[in-house]
């Protein structure tokens, strides 16, 4: 457990296999994790539903990246039970100053409604956490970031835990060991999960239309 904790360290833990959470939102501890089995989605094997394909043709949103991070954070956040607490959130920003946290955010006009942020390391995205304020924004957001690690060469994205919706997004369990050696190679991998790409609605559907 610890009280102190530099982005640099945080970035070094990541790379050994196990990040930090609070107890609450209150709690000034942090306090290292490492599960037995580790919460992925394969980005060969993100399972579009015939209802997500349909509401990505709606296009009835803004995907933007980067472009309010802290309030990415902040919606992920508001909720009555939250593991991230103050010492997380100035981290966040370090690491998104240091281009190595990232947000893809659903936009509806000038009203943040979803999103999903992450930290990044060589080809390794370790998704944080995800809201949503209107229905299936945060599928939509998954959609987009799979999508946006698969077009930049991202070898792994880690959850760090399965719940029943990833689950139903195509999120599997796997073993420490196997989650070591994914890690291992991720991490000597090259990505960018800035670079540009084609994400328009039509773009994105099409591919993941072709992988799921």
């Amino acid at each position: 457990m610890t009280d102190r904790l530099t982005a640099q360290a945080l970035l070094t833990g990541y790379a050994r296999g196990i990040f930090p959470m609070a107890e609450s939102r209150d709690d000034d501890t942090l306090y290292w994790f490492e599960p037995k089995l580790r919460g992925i989605i394969p980005l060969n094997g993100f399972r579009l539903s015939r209802s997500l394909a349909k509401e990505l043709r709606k296009a009835r949103y803004q995907i933007r990246v980067n472009t309010d991070f802290r309030a990415t954070v902040e919606g992920c956040a508001a909720r009555d039970e939250t593991w991230i607490n103050d010492a997380l959130f100035a981290l966040y920003d370090d690491l998104h100053a240091a281009d190595h946290a990232h947000s893809l955010e659903v936009w509806n006009g000038a009203k943040l409604v979803g999103g999903v942020f992450g930290v990044t390391l060589g080809g390794a995205f370790f998704g944080e956490s995800m809201f949503s304020r209107v229905p299936n924004a945060s599928k939509i957001a998954l959609a987009y970031a799979v999508d946006r690690l698969r077009q930049n060469g991202f070898k792994l994205f880690d959850t760090q835990y399965l719940t029943s919706h990833l689950a139903s997004l195509g999120g599997i369990e796997i073993s420490r060991k196997d989650y070591q050696i994914r890690l291992s190679q991720a991490l000597h991998t090259h990505a960018s999960f800035t670079k540009r790409i084609e994400d328009d609605p039509q773009s994105v559907l099409q591919r993941m239309t072709q992988t799921s």
